[in-house]
């Protein structure tokens, strides 16, 4: 069954820091590039951070610097450690799978969870 399950949203000051998990099913954890994504209301959805099955990392420039992306093998699981957050970092934040690059950016092969809601406070 194909699963993809964020947490670790939450309100924080700006300047703070959060740690997103991704649980992922073992299937797509072993196969494929896991990103997070964020989407702010009107926005489209935008892939800030990607990491490959062998744990090749890349970010997105308004992220960089700031934040990690890294993978648990054990317990198949994706991280997004966010350090130095903005205001615009707010954003409810998706993991998935890589899908297909378009001209809108990069879709999510997989349906989309119910996302986790980081808030960063001025």
């Amino acid at each position: 069954q194909v699963q993809l399950v964020e947490s670790g949203g939450g309100l924080v000051q700006a300047g703070g820091s959060l740690r997103l998990s991704c649980a992922a099913s073992r299937s797509i954890f072993n196969t494929y590039t896991i990103g997070w994504y964020r989407q702010t209301p009107g926005m489209q959805r935008e892939l800030v951070a990607r990491i490959t099955i062998v744990g090749s990392t890349n970010y997105a420039d308004t992220v960089k610097g700031r934040f990690t992306i890294s993978r648990d093998r054990a317990e198949a699981v994706v991280y997004l450690q966010m350090a130095g957050l903005k205001p615009e970092d707010t954003a409810v934040y998706y993991c998935n799978a890589l899908g297909v690059a378009t001209a809108n950016g990069v879709s999510g092969r997989f349906p989309w969870g119910q996302g986790t809601q980081v808030t960063v406070s001025a």
